[in-house]
């Protein structure tokens, strides 16, 4: 790693140890091989600043070759040296393109920047890189390869603005332009430099040659007025990527006002000019030499802008009427409409009137409805330099106008109460002038729905004059909705006419129902063409009220009324209203389709309606009947057990009801997965365990089986093709050769669905050949370990683009567990290893499980686990115990137990937690094995099943006793751990594992400390020891705990604890004889030949029920006392038989003293023992008080030692007095056994 925290890449995916990524900085440094400016100090100074540069390339600086710049010209001097001013052909640095793998750029392409001398390349220090940053951007180096001098490529700050604004701009441009006088350049110039932030208040010099269609108009204070169109409209904003600036406003009108002294330029001229106008720049007519101020086109009354009188205005000269009182009148109502157009009236040529009709004649003469081409003015449209319209072809009415002269503002006013008056034009054949006008509702005050259909009441009828007046009030009614409004319905526009019920049918309507209206087409816009409704007959049309209409739509969408031409009988046109929407939903149009399909099965019909009844609002739900010969390319495939059709469904899934059509839209064809569907009765369970997203049923009709038909890319989940899909895709690509592993693989894989985080817990099937450099390491309980490469490393993302899993880490180390005798492993056992990755899903203190591979010559199965270069931490510490201190060891415990509570947290045991299953990392530990402490073959073994595994040492009494297995017998284990790696030494590392172990544990017996060790801790850890699984800490207890330990150094027992560690150290550094005995290779001790610390079967029966040892809470020094140890123990190193019956109490609530009945029990004559199954010898079960009874003493035992030639004579125990550290004279009389006398073999 390097100063700027950048781990050094040795290939394309290394990442920013200080970002955790591939950040810019990463990208900089791959690039530094293909660049260089030929002087070192330059490429540091440059690779610098780009390595600084992790989430943000603005101040990154790079090497920028000289031909990428053009048009270099001279500027000026500084004390640097010469500047210049060139074009930058790429512009610079925006962000990192991942799509094209390079630097996308700002878009200033060709941009503008200043070359500046840099003299003595030496000095490059960052000071003086933020001394330049001061007044300029600097994007990076280059040279001039004809003088060899270095040059820093600059762009000017605004001092003011602290970057490039508008004035910045405007400056960069001033040498390309001169109105000829000083005076004015400087005036437009200072304009333009306060123009920071605000364009408007810049002038410009504007070329003669860039106004058209210049005409006089006035004489103004000055001299002439003109006006004119400026051809490139005024400046908006600086446009980056073009690296000009964007214009508003082309062929705009300006007025040209002559400027006779130009020295008069002054702010408060301006000011006084733009009063009344607004100023954009200077010209001069190259003619008459006069300079002239570029004025806007202003509106006297209105000031600051151009109103709608001045369009109007302007176009005076492009129509008349033909009569100047007409032409005044709506001059005078144009010119008056500054803000609102609705008075204005307008000049409307005759020719842009058709469909002209004549109505009806009223006072002024014949009234005449036509369709107006162009439609009513909207507003004036900048951009085209016209008038916006609306409403094309829109229908007006044409209204004589006998006495043009009378017009007045007064008549134009009376008209307006009933009409909108839109203006005037001229039938060229009887020279006619006409009002052009359109009704407005009295009550809308405009042309609403009512006017619209009142309108159109000449071009229908019913026949029945009191159906054609039901009809037209509903419409007249409609003002702003037309929900409500009924039509008259030819009978021709439905077709499909089915008959349903009595009086009833079934119709498609061509039509669909009115939306609303189109201004534009002027017609009424429908929705659901050729829509399914229902035709119920009418029998007494004079029944028609609003209140029978409202009965109707209760339950009903009322369309209008047809009549059959055959019949002559008139019907009602309906639809079905959801009672749950009160709309036409999409359950609607399903139930619409039910008498179009059967799957001849009435189960699979009713289930079918169901999840379309249910989709109100959305078909995702629904099912739907798919008939086979909507399938092709069917083809069989197998995933594991299950044989699964693959097809090509022609249609695709339902996407949304397609009013237009009156029909459902498709989403597309696509590929389908058929499955079995063997019963009727659980369909929607069956659905509700699958992945994938359901489409319908099917038939094969060779096979008449029925067939769910599934999506084979979007998750029924996630809704997309997720991750899960993504493997569930490829189940078909690879085999385990064994249906269980097959299955618990692709479970495990369906599980990711779609968090990126969680893909690296998805198990692969990894080939064998896709590893190398196998190695063995070591034997395990039920198989052994080796460690390998692994050619393609795990997996990280799916990779759209090329349509594969992105991988990380080639040829990474992974350790390989065969699990012997596997070859036809269940998936009750696989089921438990899976364990492991349930608990890894979210978990770092859990080895990580990549997949399973299989062995070639062996057969065996082995799981491919994350390698610990370390190995197990009992390696560890046999190597580096000697150099571990209190802070590492507290990192260990609190890395398993984090392990330990997530696994806890997870609902989950391990059951077979040892220091072997905790394995040591660079900067960690980790918790494996999961699940694994039965052998593979376990579960194909009818009396294996339920039996005890483990190592002994690290079992709970209650799971030695034969119990089940509880988070509780964890923290045992964990206790045992924590001895472990406080004290070095394995737990019971002198003692045989056998039975008699088992024995002691149940009676009390715990490992005791060789080292003096903090009370706190070894409270903990009695705490974890506890032979009652009640009375241990939690996981989430212990975590706690030793994170206060580690991270509170202010806390109360924190302090305590530091107290105490410094006075053990003291002790333990001044003591010689620890127990522990340390090399150069690591710790050192003899370890008995009967220790195990593999897993295996522990089958011991009727042993006794665990207690602690009397004074387990009394004594803190150590987890129990030196003397309950040695008590526990007497005479066991002479007495080899571990199969001779243990002497015990009696069991009962003894009080130090043996009752009479317990004595009599104990009459056992040793002599007559000749087997291995001598009976137990109890102590009484009453509490004693550290006495033997008279009733139980020695001479009631009457023992024959002489006789017996029993070689394995079991433990002698106390008889259950709480002692403390002395046997009484009694108990210790009835112990004296002269074991010299004694037949034994030793």
């Amino acid at each position: 790693m390097d100063s700027f925290g950048l781990i050094k890449p040795s290939d394309a995916n290394e990442i920013c140890e200080r970002c955790n990524k591939i950040c810019y900085a990463i990208h900089f440094q791959r690039n530094f091989k293909n660049w260089t400016s030929g002087n070192n100090d330059i490429d540091k100074f440059i690779q610098d600043t780009q390595l600084l540069s992790h989430d943000d390339a603005k101040e990154a600086l790079e090497w920028i070759p000289y031909e990428r710049l053009y048009d270099i010209e001279y500027i000026t001097n500084d004390k640097f040296g010469k500047v210049y001013r060139a074009n930058w052909i790429n512009g610079n640095i925006k962000y990192w393109d991942d799509e094209n793998q390079n630097w996308k750029r700002n878009g200033h392409n060709n941009m503008v920047v200043n070359l500046k001398s840099l003299n003595i390349s030496s000095n490059l220090t960052l000071e003086f890189l933020n001394k330049i940053k001061i007044e300029h951007k600097i994007n990076g180096m280059t040279l001039d390869p004809e003088t060899n001098i270095y040059m820093m490529i600059l762009n000017s700050k605004c001092k003011i603005c602290k970057y490039i604004c508008s004035s910045m701009n405007f400056l960069r441009n001033f040498k390309n332009w001169t109105t000829g006088n000083n005076d004015i350049d400087r005036f437009i110039q200072d304009s333009q430099l306060s123009a920071h932030r605000d364009v408007s208040k810049a002038l410009e010099w504007i070329p003669y040659d860039r106004l058209r269609d210049i005409k006089y108009i006035a004489k103004g204070e000055f001299d002439g007025i003109y006006e004119a169109i400026w051809i490139d409209g005024y400046i908006s904003y600086w446009n980056n990527e073009n690296q000009s600036w964007k214009r508003t406003y082309r062929d705009m009108p300006v007025n040209l006002e002559s400027l006779n002294n130009p020295s008069n330029l002054t702010l408060e001229f301006t000011n006084k000019i733009k009063i009344e106008h607004k100023f954009y720049g200077m010209t001069q007519d190259p003619k008459t030499k006069n300079y002239m101020m570029v004025l806007s086109y202003k509106c006297i009354k209105c000031i600051i802008q151009i109103c709608n009188s001045t369009y109007f205005q302007q176009n005076f000269k492009n129509w008349t009427s033909g009569n100047d009182n007409i032409d005044k009148f709506i001059q005078d109502t144009q010119l008056s409409a500054h803000e609102n157009l609705k008075a204005a009236l307008e000049w409307i040529p005759y020719g842009r009137l058709y469909d002209k009709k004549y109505i009806s004649k009223d006072e002024f003469g014949e009234v005449y409805r036509a369709n107006w081409i162009d439609g009513n003015i909207k507003y004036w449209e900048n951009e085209n330099q016209n008038w916006e319209r609306k409403r094309i072809n829109m229908f007006v009415n044409l209204k004589s106008l006998n006495t043009p002269n009378d017009l007045t503002f007064e008549l134009a006013n009376k008209i307006k109460t009933k009409h909108r008056f839109y203006g005037i034009t001229c039938d060229p054949e009887t020279k006619n002038y006409m009002m052009v006008l359109n009704y407005v509702c009295k009550k809308c005050n405009y042309v609403c729905y009512a006017v619209l259909f009142q309108q159109s009441f000449i071009h229908w009828t019913t026949g029945n004059d009191d159906i054609d007046k039901f009809i037209q009030d509903t419409q007249l009614s409609a003002h702003e909705d037309v929900k409500e409004v009924l039509e008259w319905i030819p009978y021709d526009r439905l077709y499909n006419i089915k008959y349903i019920a009595k009086d009833e049918f079934r119709a498609n309507w061509i039509d669909g129902n009115i939306s609303y209206w189109d201004n534009k087409n002027q017609n009424w816009i429908r929705e659901g063409c050729n829509m399914l409704v229902n035709l119920k007959r009418l029998n007494t049309p004079n029944i028609l009220t609003l209140e029978f209409v409202n009965k109707i739509n209760i339950d009903h969408e009322f369309y209008g009324i047809t009549q059959d031409p055959e019949t002559e009988n008139y019907m009602m046109v309906l639809n079905i209203i959801c009672e749950k929407c009160s709309y036409i939903c999409d359950s609607i149009h399903f139930q619409h389709k039910f008498i179009d399909w059967t799957s001849g099965n009435d189960d699979i019909d009713k289930f079918i309606h169901d999840t379309q009844l249910s989709s109100h609002e959305d078909v995702k739900e629904a099912l739907e009947w798919i008939p086979y010969d909507r399938l092709n390319n069917i083809t069989e495939n197998k995933f594991g057990r299950k044989v699964y059709d693959k097809a090509s469904w022609i249609d695709g899934k339902i996407c949304k009801w397609d009013n237009k059509n009156k029909n459902w839209m498709r989403c597309g064809s696509g590929d389908v997965i058929l499955k079995s569907l063997s019963s009727f009765k659980n369909i929607r369970m069956k659905l509700m365990d699958e992945i994938n997203i359901p489409f319908g049923i099917t038939q094969n009709p060779e096979t008449k089986n029925y067939l769910i038909v599934l999506n084979n890319t979007i998750c029924k989940k996630c809704n997309y093709t997720c991750y899960a899909m993504h493997f569930q895709q490829n189940f078909e690509n690879w085999t385990s050769g064994n249906d269980d592993i097959d299955i618990f693989i692709q479970d495990s894989q369906l599980l990711i669905h779609n968090n990126i985080e969680l893909v690296t817990n998805a198990l692969e099937w990894i080939p064998y050949d896709r590893f190398y450099d196998i190695i063995y390491i070591a034997k395990g309980g039920f198989g052994k370990v080796y460690r390998a490469n692994w050619i393609d490393g795990y997996l990280t993302d799916w990779d759209d683009n090329n349509q594969n899993w992105k991988r990380y880490n080639k040829d990474m180390f992974v350790a390989l567990k065969s699990l012997d005798n596997s070859k036809n492993v269940t998936l009750g056992f696989m089921n438990e290893i899976m364990l492991h990755n349930k608990v890894k899903m979210d978990n770092n203190a859990i080895v990580r499980f990549y997949g399973i591979t299989q062995d070639p010559k062996t057969k065996n199965y082995i799981m491919v686990l994350e390698y610990a270069e370390d190995g197990s931490l009992r390696n560890y510490l046999d190597k580096e115990y000697n150099k571990l201190n209190w802070i590492e060891m507290f990192k260990y415990l609190h890395y398993t137990i984090i392990g330990l509570k997530c696994i806890h947290e997870k609902e989950l045991i391990h059951r077979d937690l040892h220091i072997g299953n905790v394995l040591k990392f660079k900067n960690k530990t980790a918790i494996t094995d999961m699940g694994l402490c039965k052998p593979a073959d376990c579960y194909t073994l009818e009396n294996m099943k339920n039996k005890a595994y483990g190592v002994l040492p690290y079992m709970a009494p209650e799971i030695l006793r034969g119990q089940d297995y509880t988070k509780a017998a964890d923290i045992y284990s964990f206790g045992i751990i924590m001895y472990e790696i406080i004290s070095g030494l394995p737990p019971y590392h002198d003692l045989s594992h056998d039975r008699n172990l088992a024995l002691e544990i149940c009676q009390g017996l715990r490992p005791r400390f060789n080292i003096k060790v903090p009370q706190l801790i070894v409270h903990l850890i009695k705490k974890c020891l506890d032979s009652n699984p009640l009375n241990r800490p939690i996981a989430e207890d212990i975590y706690k705990i030793l994170l206060r330990w580690q991270y509170e150094p202010n806390d109360e027992q924190t302090i305590e604890l530091q107290a105490q560690i410094k006075e053990a150290d003291e002790i333990n550094n001044n003591s010689s004889n620890s127990g522990i005995t340390t090399t150069k290779l690591g710790i050192s001790y003899d370890t008995h030949p009967e220790a195990t610390y593999t897993c295996r079967l522990l089958d011991y029966n009727d042993l006794p029920e665990s207690k602690n040892s009397d004074d387990y809470y009394e004594k803190s020094e150590n987890i129990i006392s030196e003397k309950f140890s040695e008590f526990l123990q007497i005479g066991i190193s002479q007495l080899i038989n571990n199969k001779m019956p243990k002497i015990k109490n009696s069991g009962e609530q003894y009080d130090n003293k043996i009752s009479k009945e317990s004595s009599e029990c104990l009459q056992i004559d040793i002599s007559q023992s000749n087997n291995n199954k001598m009976p137990k010898i109890k102590n009484s079960v009453e509490h004693y008080d550290n006495k033997i009874s008279k009733e139980s003493s020695v001479e009631s035992l009457k023992i024959d030692n002489s006789q017996s030639n029993n070689n394995k004579m079991p433990k002698i125990k106390n008889s259950g007095e709480q002692y403390d550290n002395k046997i009484s004279k009694e108990s210790s009389e009835f112990l004296q056994i002269d074991i010299s006398q004694l037949n034994i073999k030793m």
